[in-house]
């Protein structure tokens, strides 16, 4: 396949394949974990402001219902086609799987560049878009739950429930159809911010393992670690971020319009806020400008967090890749080709399907949440603090020394909703990491960390199947 006519479905297929053979699954087994269950593809106009009728293309692929309800981002560009939903839709299949959030995966898109409408445009899309999957039944809180994704945000989930309650109005838990919602409108505090912080505890666990370190010649931890961040959208802002201050050096920045480098570091914050005001991030003080971005990820550096669209780096640019370890934050950001490249280079490629699912993480908190109809910290907190509270006096009390004022407040303090997101985010992507090199240790012939993720993943979905009868 020539990366000219490069499809990210059939790459998807291939890494499943790959994996496939280091299970003990049937053939048809695997056949029906691979294929798409359901694939809605529409057409519907909307009258723009000018008064002229445009023809909308969108899409929402249900991959697997072996979980339900399934779980996937609605994405805004103009790049949506259908291979690439159902390559998304079945990444979050296997994603779900292996953080075990009882999901099955799915994914949405309208073909659309949202930086040419309105808002008000933008939102008669999104809500005739809405209209079109409750018709059909692809949305609602126990059969298919959008999230944001590339192109949408809080502003969109907020039109989704609002349309969907409207005709939904006996729908008690109508605001479980759609997560990344504002808070107001039922949305969990840590959404925004959880792909990024998800990103960051993956790649930390991963480095925090001293025999992987050894491998690829790095002392273990992050801190002192060289960063590189393709994008600088919401989860590359975020990862980049958490890696400078948890003592990380983030040295380099990429975007559509180009990078900057300095090897003794970038403050992610001033560079976000540079691009703000001029509307690019190049000239930034004391760095290097690169007008062609690729150009920014082959400089030196220690870990690469492509964090931006699919299909970045390729056969073409990978071997110029210099980072030691490569966290795809971004859905699909290598094809095959550069894999077997990164493979022979000794260099460690954390896969997506595993390391950027902080965000359907805690959409999964959200949508319990929802559900539930409290707000996590609110039964527990203060119960919490004044137990804390009896427990430090009591201490205090027997030693007879005063708790430093900083850690009398983090003794005594309830957790709130926040805190208890990021906790939770946190023991998932752990957990995950740890499960998966298990896998990649005790079966040396898995050639990489993308197959044994793989491998989990089938495994799960497998003894699912298995357990509800529908294979032997």
């Amino acid at each position: 396949m020539s990366e000219n006519n490069y499809s990210f479905f059939g790459a998807v297929e291939k890494s499943f394949h790959k994996a496939a053979k280091f299970t003990k699954w049937d053939k048809g087994v695997l056949e029906q974990i691979n294929a798409c269950n359901s694939v809605y593809r529409m057409r519907f106009p909307i009258k723009r402001e000018n008064g002229t009728i445009e023809v909308i293309e969108a899409y929402r692929v249900q991959h697997s219902h072996h979980k339900t309800p399934c779980k996937g981002g609605i994405r805004f560009s103009i790049q949506v086609n259908q291979d690439e939903v159902m390559a998304l839709a079945a990444l979050m299949t296997y994603k779900c799987a292996i953080v075990n959030v009882p999901f099955g995966g799915g994914k949405g898109g309208i073909k659309i560049d949202p930086k040419n409408y309105t808002p008000y445009e933008l939102e008669k899309i999104t809500r005739r878009y809405t209209t079109e999957l409750i018709k059909k039944n692809f949305i609602g809180p126990a059969t298919d739950v959008p999230a944001p994704d590339y192109g949408t945000g809080e502003r969109e989930m907020a039109w989704i429930v609002d349309t969907y309650s409207a005709m939904k109005p006996q729908e008690i838990d109508a605001a479980g159809c759609v997560t990344g919602k504002p808070v107001s409108q039922g949305g969990v505090r840590g959404r925004r911010e959880a792909t990024g912080l998800g990103v960051f505890f993956g790649i930390r666990e991963v480095c925090n393992m001293h025999d992987e370190m050894e491998k690829l010649g790095l002392t273990p931890g992050i801190a002192g670690k060289r960063v590189i961040v393709q994008g600088l959208g919401n989860v590359g802002y975020h990862s980049a971020k958490f890696f400078q201050e948890s003592g990380a050096k983030v040295v380099g920045i990429a975007e559509y319009e180009g990078g900057i480098y300095n090897a003794e570091g970038l403050d992610v914050e001033e560079v976000f806020q540079h691009r703000k005001r001029t509307g690019s991030i190049l000239n930034f003080k004391s760095a290097t400008n690169f007008k062609n971005s690729k150009e920014a990820m082959e400089q030196e550096c220690d870990i690469l967090i492509p964090a931006a669209l699919e299909n970045v780096i390729d056969k073409e640019n990978a071997p110029r890749i210099k980072a030691r370890i490569i966290g795809e934050a971004a859905n699909g950001p290598l094809t095959p080709e550069a894999d077997e490249i990164f493979l022979k280079k000794n260099v460690l490629v954390v896969p997506d399907m595993y390391l950027n699912a902080g965000g359907v993480t805690v959409s999964y908190f959200e949508w319990l949440k929802n559900l539930s109809h409290v707000r996590y910290g609110r039964l527990e907190k203060r119960f919490t603090e004044n137990v804390n509270t009896m427990i430090l006096e009591e201490l205090e009390g027997l030693s007879g020394k005063k708790v430093a004022e900083s850690n009398r407040k983090m003794i005594m303090h309830g957790a709130d909703e926040i805190d208890l997101v990021h906790s939770g985010l946190e023991e998932t992507m752990i957990t995950a990491t740890r499960e998966i090199m298990e896998e990649w240790r005790n079966n040396p012939a898995i050639p990489d960390m993308r197959t044994a993720a793989y491998v989990v993943a089938i495994n799960k979905v497998a003894t699912t199947y298995a357990e509800l009868g529908i294979f032997p």
